[in-house]
């Protein structure tokens, strides 16, 4: 049998803005992206004999029928290039949570993506594999690339920009999800009286100003949360802040909330207090 193991890195929004809807349904976005070190293993297994796919987590075992993006990846690739799937087990390891704002599920298709290249050795580039992304979700193709990135359109349209620098980052999910469309439907009922300076962030990743960058951190999304969910999203942003955070924001959809930290026992101090309200915080880096 032929195995490789993949990460799936989580992303974060360090900046968020909607443009406005589209006549397709679906909205403009404008948003500069940042994968970090928590990540899903993605497990890519070659069986001997061909049973049909597979498909596993260590939260038990997922529909492989195109109902998991996983899935959905592993069918788009072999469509691509002819590749013989049907003796495929996938198994993923979840670390990111689930329904976060994190891009976890992305992540582990884009995953899927990258691993199949390298399993029957198809060659195709990364910019490639993000268009072929594209037939998967919005954000595969920005988690195929794994990098600091303005995504435009539908997040689709990639331009890579210099990295964040150094510094540590905590990621805390409250103990609550949040429905992507319904937050999608809400925005567009909102007046948004606060925007993301999305130029002047973008200046200073290319300055490599760490603060700069995270005094600009902003996300439209938390305009568009019900008052008790935008009271809980403050009541993370304020402990991290307290704890020398150097910005905090919400990423995507939410509900997880991160801050930038230049001092890993800062990070740990804040990671620690909020660990004990909520299980799913995590001192994490830029990847």
């Amino acid at each position: 049998m032929n195995v490789l193991t993949e990460p799936a890195w989580a992303k974060l929004n360090l900046s968020l803005d909607v443009l406005g809807r589209r006549e397709d349904g679906f909205h403009d976005l404008k948003m500069v992206m940042q994968s970090v070190s928590l990540c899903d293993q993605v497990t890519l297994t070659l069986r001997e004999t061909g049973d049909g796919l597979t498909l596993s987590t260590n939260l038990g075992f997922l529909p492989a029928d195109g109902k998991n993006i996983a899935a959905i990846a592993a069918h788009a690739f072999a469509a691509r290039t002819g590749a013989d799937i049907s003796r495929l087990d996938i198994h993923i390891e979840k670390r990111i949570p689930v329904c976060a704002g994190t891009a976890g599920g992305s992540s582990d298709g884009a995953a899927v993506l990258r691993g199949l290249n390298r399993l029957f050795g198809t060659g195709m580039s990364l910019e490639e594999l993000a268009v072929l992304g594209e037939q998967v979700g919005s954000d595969v193709p920005y988690c195929v690339l794994g990098c600091t990135a303005l995504a435009e359109g539908r997040g689709e349209r990639l331009t890579v920009l210099p990295s964040l620098p150094e510094c540590y980052i905590v990621l805390c999910k409250p103990g609550f999800s949040v429905s992507t469309p319904e937050l999608f439907r809400a925005i567009d009922g909102v007046k948004i009286r606060c925007r993301p300076d999305t130029a002047g962030l973008m200046d200073a990743l290319e300055r490599q100003d760490l603060h700069g960058v995270a005094m600009r951190m902003f996300n439209v999304f938390e305009q568009a949360l019900p008052p008790k969910r935008q009271t809980v999203i403050q009541e993370v942003k304020n402990i991290l802040i307290q704890h020398g955070a150097l910005g905090a924001c919400m990423s995507g959809s939410g509900p997880t909330v991160f801050g930038i930290f230049r001092a890993e026992a800062d990070a740990k101090s804040a990671a620690a207090e909020l660990g004990a309200s909520w299980r799913d915080t995590f001192v994490t880096k830029p990847v």
